[in-house]
Formats: structure tokens, sequence, C-alpha cells
């Protein structure tokens, strides 16, 4: 029977690409960046299986007999957010040309948004971080009612309620309205992202678990629908189904932690007796740690990773292949709150799988083309398949 099981470590890049000048992103390097700030990382079970073989980390030194095959991974879309990271892993590039708005949105588009949604009008309007907008903004939007909207570097409209003032439903409503009714084919959104939050005051208003995005269908069939049509199960943890829009997805579950998302991989590793793909995003390395630059508990994450990781293998049965990797990256040493233009790791295990140097590959999209080449699928998705290199 044969599976295989992706997990995207949200936000753990490897290093700068060489167009990273372009987004003002020379020098970002997630991993190696945090293990020279702290002095090191002690990884040691992703140090057996070769990470330190795809960049130089302090404290993980290369492996002459790692367990994985090695590489790292150029991202081919001209782009540094989760949908095209995703969508490339996938096998495709954004046909569409996502819209950024570095001076905020519109009066046009928010005028639309208060109209349509009802609500008194909004608050912030800018590009922003988000801890920081439930910080300086949330008791106005208490007071007001207002809801706080605001963007990043990436094509995202962002809309942070305190799930006191608006509940739950009414907030996911408001997005809804947003990604049907607001932005249309003149503007093209990436997403549309719930942010609710809850405290008593500034001092400890906090995000929770309930954020939800509202994501542009893929523009393409990507290899979720190629497996789909074949028969095979496509299983989304974490918030795989929201960046695809469910479309490809047969079984979702949307864990919201990187605990709960592992505690899944692991379970339908064991449990799904079905041929296809597990394919789960772990989030809180970016949304967490990245985004709010805190590298002492980015790491703590990775070594928490680090101690699952041998659950994981010891899970998988024979003709499983498992792959590790990345959709962009989110350096919080580096300046500034946004995505980091930079290469991912590429980690492939399995007990069919022979521990090769794969080099630098030239899109994340090789994931999609060797997975089809596994399952013999005769596709138009992108990439340069590895399997012969690896398979034995």
């Amino acid at each position: 029977m044969k599976r295989v099981i992706i997990i995207v470590l949200d936000g753990v890049g490897v290093g700068y690409l060489p167009d990273a000048k372009k987004f003002g992103d020379e020098g970002a390097a997630t991993i190696p960046n945090i293990a020279k700030k702290l002095g090191g990382l002690d990884l040691p079970n992703l140090q057996s299986v070769g990470l330190g073989n795809i960049t130089p980390i302090l404290g993980v030194a290369t492996n002459d007999d790692p367990l994985a095959a090695t590489g790292k991974l150029a991202e081919k879309s001209s782009s540094k957010d989760s949908i095209s990271g995703h969508w490339e892993i996938a096998g495709i590039l954004p046909k569409a040309k996502f819209d950024f708005f570095p001076d905020g949105f519109s009066k046009e588009i928010i005028e639309k948004f208060v109209r349509l949604t009802g609500v008194p009008g909004v608050l912030l309007n800018k590009p922003f971080s988000g801890t920081d907008a439930i910080a300086k903004y949330g008791q106005e939007h208490i007071d007001t009612k207002k809801p706080i909207v605001y963007t990043s570097a990436d094509s995202v409209f962002q809309i942070a309620c305190h799930e006191e003032v608006y509940p739950i439903e009414e907030l996911y409503k408001m997005c809804e309205i947003a990604r049907t009714q607001v932005f249309d084919e003149k503007t093209c959104i990436g997403r549309v992202i719930a942010r609710p939050f809850l405290g008593k005051n500034s001092q400890d208003f906090y995000r929770t678990g309930n954020r939800k995005d509202y994501a542009i269908s893929p523009t393409d069939k990507t290899l979720l629908d190629y497996l789909k049509a074949a028969g095979k199960q496509v299983v989304g943890i974490g918030k795989i189904e929201d960046l695809f829009n469910r479309q490809g997805v047969t079984k979702i579950d949307h864990t919201k932690t990187n605990q709960a998302g592992i505690a899944s991989t692991i379970w339908h590793i064991q449990n799904f007796d079905k041929e296809g793909l597990i394919f789960t995003n772990l989030v809180d390395f970016d949304s967490k740690w990245g985004h709010r630059n805190l590298p002492n508990e980015f790491a703590n994450g990775l070594k928490y990773f680090d101690s699952q990781l041998p659950d994981i293998l010891n899970s998988l049965k024979k003709d499983d292949i498992l792959i590790i990797t990345a959709d962009h990256g989110c350096d919080p040493t580096f300046p500034g709150t946004d995505h980091t233009r930079e290469y991912t790791p590429l980690l492939v295990l399995g007990a069919n799988i022979l521990p090769q140097d794969l080099g630098e590959r030239n899109s994340f999209a090789d994931i999609a083309a060797t997975i089809a080449d596994y399952f013999g699928l005769q596709t138009d998705l992108i990439g340069q398949s590895f399997l012969k290199e690896i398979f034995r």
C-alpha cells in the first residue's frame, strides 16, 4: 500500500535565495540565524536524518551517514507566502497575479466591506504585525465595535475581532463576505484571514486558535486533484484545506497547534489504511514565533518536533515515504515581521529510500513530481521527479 506523508514546517527556511534582495530579505536564514543567535541548536534526531547536511548549523554537524535523502529547494514562483509555497509543493505555480497593499486597502474596498458587512467602520487599515495590532487597537475595537483590518507583505486581508464583541461565526461571515463579494476580478487577494482574539486589556490580549483562512482556489489541477481523481485519499492536517480551498482534499483534520498536528499525523500514519497522501502543515513556527520575532520559542518548537520525530518514523509502514519540508522562511532574528525569501529543507525518509544528496532543486514542485511518479500518475504538474535517485 503506497502512502506519502508530507510535513510542512511552516516558515522554517534554511537560507536566503539568490533573488532575496528584491524582497528585502538578503541575509535571512531562519534555522542558521536562530542557531547562531542561541549558540547552537540541540536537534539530535534531525541531525541523525541529515538536517546539518542541508545547511551549516551550530551544534548540528554534517552527518556522513544520514538516514534521509537530503537537499534544499528553491521557490520558483516569485513570492514568499503560504499559498504559493503550498501550491508549488503540490506542483503548480499561481496563474493569477496577487495584489499587494503596502499602503493599506483603498477607500473603495473599505467602504464596500463596511457596507456589505454592516460594521460601523474599521480600524488600522495598513500593513501591521498582528499581535501589535490587537495590543494597540484592541481596546478601541471593543469600545467602537469596529473590526481591526490590516495586511502584510503577503496578499492578505486580515480581520481581527474580539470573540466577545463578534462571536466566531459572525467574524467568519465577515470573512466570507470579503472573500466572495468585496474582492472581485479587478483585485486578486490571496487570502482573507479571520484573526479572533480574547483578553481584558491591551496587556493581555491574545490571539485564539480559531483562526480561519479563506484562500483563492488553485488556478490549475494540483497533485491533490490528481490523487483524488485516481481514487486515492488526501488527508489535510492543520490549515491544508484552507490553503487549497478544500480542492482535492478528501479528509480534514483542522488542527490548530504544532502539538495537535504532530499527534494527528502520527495517528493517521498508524491508523489510516488507504492509499494516498497525508499532508500536514505545522503552523506555529510561522504564526506564533516567526512573525513575532521569538527565536527562543522558535527553537523550542524545533526541539519539540525533533523529540517527536522518532515516533513519526517508527509509525511508518514498509512502503511509506515521509517528506519533511517548508513553504518559505520566517526568520525571527531578521528585521521586520514578514515571511522571508529562502530555500526550504528537503528530507526524504522511508524503508525504501536511499540516503542520497539531492543537492539544490529548482522548484518546490519536485516534491509533487516525485509523488506523482511514485503513484504512476500522468499529470501536467511542473517539477522534476527525483524518485529514481532515491528509491531502492
